[in-house]
C-alpha cells in the first residue's frame, strides 16, 4: 500500500482530449470525482480535468474519517445521506473501498470539552443519530488500557475509509463506465462566450461545454479569481503520520484536544495533530484575513502563521495571478501540493500516543505527509452556482471535512447542475454569503 498519492506515481487516466462534453468537472479530488459519478449515472455526458493525479491532494492525505458526528448542522443532513451511499459504494464500484463502520469517538480532556459536547447532541437527537455521551468508565471499557480521559461523544455509526484507495478505485470504475478522465491535464482557463461558460481552456486544448464544476479544493480561489470571481479561501498545512502496524487497541476513529488516530487496514494507525493549524500567509490570505478572524480566534493558541514560500502554491507571493491560457500556467507548475509534514509535531504525535497507550510506547513511523486543507472562514463549503457567470457551479472550501461527506455533496452538486432540485436546505453553503453583507459565524461543529 502507497501513501499518499504523489506527482510521480504513473498517470493512470490519459487518452485523447474529448473535444465537447455537457459537463466538464475541473479536479479529480473526492468532489469532483463524485459528482462526475452522478452525472454519468444521470446519462449526462461528462470529463472530468485533474492537473495532477486523482486524489493526489487531499483526497489522498485526510484522516480517513467518515463522521455524521460533530458536523456544522448545515451539513449534517447532506452527511446522513454521504452515509448512506458509502454503504453501497463498494458494491457499485465493484472494488473494496476500505469502507468499516468502526465509531468515531470525541474524547475529553476537560469539563468543557464534556459541555461542548452535550451541547451537540440536540443536532444528534433531532436527525436520529445513535450518537451518545459517554462517561469515563466507557471510554475505558471502548479503550482498553487506555488512560487520562474524562468521557466523551460517541457515534457508534460512523466509519472509516482508505482515502488514497478509496478515490481512485471509484474512478477507475467511473471510466469503466466510459467517463473520460484525464490526468495531467490542467484547466488553464474557462471558455466564456456572451458572458457565460463554453466551455474550458485545457493545457492539451479546448473542450466544449455550456457547464463547468469547479471542485479545485485549494485551487479553486486562484482559479475563480482570474475569471473574475472572489473566493475567500486559505490553506491550511495538515501534518499527518502512519504508524507501522501495531497490536490493536482501537478499530476505529478518535480523538482529542491534542492527537487523532484512525485504525488503518493494514494494521497501523493513522495520527493527527488535535487543534493545530498552520496558516500559509500569501497575498490572497493576508486580504481575507479579517475574515477569517473568528476562526482564528476561536482557536488562537493553536494557530501558527508561516509565509506562504513558492513550494507553497496557490498562494505563493511569487503566484500569478494572471497568465495566458496560451502558456504554461501555475497549475501546471505544481502537479501535485506536497508540502513537508511538521516534524516537531510527529514527535509530539508519538509522544501522545505512548501517554494514551502505555502498553505501546512510542510507535514506529512507517511514513509521514502533509497536505494543504482548503478552508473557508465559517469552516463549511461552497455549493453554488456562480451568479456572475452562467454555466459555473463551485464545489469547493470542504474545510477538512471533504472525504467523508463526499458521496452525499458529489450528488448534490450533480443534481443542482442537471437542474434538479438538491434535496437539501443549501443557503448556509451559497457563494453570496461573502459579498452580500451577511454575519460570517462559525457553527457548533466540534
Amino acid at each position: 500500500m502507497t501513501f499518499p498519492i504523489r506527482a510521480d506515481n504513473p498517470a493512470t487516466f490519459t487518452g485523447p482530449l474529448p473535444e465537447a462534453a455537457d459537463v466538464v468537472v475541473i479536479g479529480g479530488g473526492v468532489i469532483g470525482v463524485m459528482t462526475a459519478w452522478f452525472l454519468a449515472r444521470r446519462g449526462v455526458k461528462v470529463v472530468l480535468c485533474e492537473k495532477g493525479r486523482i486524489a493526489g491532494e487531499q483526497s489522498s492525505r485526510n484522516w480517513g474519517w467518515v463522521r455524521q458526528q460533530g458536523r456544522d448542522p448545515a451539513e449534517l443532513p447532506i452527511m446522513i445521506e454521504a452515509m448512506a451511499i458509502w454503504k453501497g459504494l463498494s458494491a457499485e464500484a465493484g472494488a473494496d473501498l476500505g469502507f468499516r463502520q468502526t465509531g468515531v469517538l470525541y474524547l475529553a480532556n476537560k469539563p468543557a470539552d464534556l459541555a461542548r459536547y452535550e451541547g451537540w447532541m440536540v443536532h444528534a437527537r433531532a436527525h436520529g443519530l445513535d450518537t451518545r455521551m459517554v462517561t469515563a468508565s466507557e471510554v475505558a471499557a471502548i479503550l482498553p488500557n487506555a488512560a487520562g480521559w474524562l468521557g466523551g461523544i460517541w457515534t457508534a455509526s460512523d466509519a472509516r475509509a482508505e482515502p488514497w484507495i478509496a478515490v481512485p478505485r471509484i474512478a477507475t470504475a467511473l471510466a469503466a463506465q466510459g467517463v473520460a478522465i484525464r490526468e495531467d491535464c490542467a484547466v488553464r482557463a474557462l471558455d466564456i462566450a456572451g458572458g457565460r461558460i463554453a466551455g474550458v481552456l485545457t493545457e492539451r486544448g479546448r473542450i466544449r461545454a455550456d457547464r463547468v464544476v469547479l471542485a479545485g479544493g485549494a485551487w479553486s480561489a486562484l482559479l475563480a479569481r482570474a475569471q473574475g470571481i472572489g473566493l475567500p479561501q486559505l490553506s491550511v498545512r495538515a501534518t499527518v503520520a502512519a504508524t507501522e502496524p501495531l497490536p490493536e487497541v482501537w478499530t476505529g476513529a478518535a480523538a482529542d484536544s491534542h492527537f487523532a488516530i484512525r485504525r488503518r487496514a493494514d494494521g497501523g494507525y493513522t495520527l493527527a495533530p488535535g487543534h493545530f493549524h498552520e496558516f500559509f500567509i500569501g497575498p490572497d490570505a493576508f486580504r481575507n484575513l479579517w475574515a477569517f478572524r473568528a476562526q482564528i480566534l476561536s482557536d488562537l493558541s493553536g494557530t501558527r502563521f508561516l509565509p506562504a514560500a513558492p513550494k507553497h502554491y496557490p498562494d505563493a507571493w511569487g503566484t500569478p495571478r494572471r497568465w495566458s491560457p496560451d502558456g504554461e500556467s501555475p497549475f501546471e507548475r505544481v502537479r501535485v501540493l506536497d508540502p513537508a509534514p511538521n516534524r516537531a509535531e510527529i514527535e509530539r504525535l508519538r509522544t501522545r500516543f505512548a501517554a494514551a497507550f502505555p502498553a505501546l510506547g512510542k510507535p514506529a513511523i512507517r511514513t509521514a505527509w502533509a497536505g494543504m486543507i482548503d478552508t473557508m472562514p465559517d469552516v463549511v463549503p461552497v455549493i453554488d452556482h456562480a451568479a456572475a457567470l452562467p454555466g459555473l457551479t463551485i464545489a469547493t472550501g470542504m474545510s477538512g471535512h471533504g472525504f467523508g461527506i463526499g458521496p452525499g455533496v458529489g450528488r448534490v452538486v450533480a443534481d443542482l447542475v442537471a437542474g434538479l432540485a438538491p434535496g437539501h436546505d443549501l443557503a448556509r453553503f451559497r457563494l453570496a454569503r461573502f459579498s452580500d453583507g451577511s454575519r460570517i459565524e462559525l457553527g457548533p461543529a466540534l
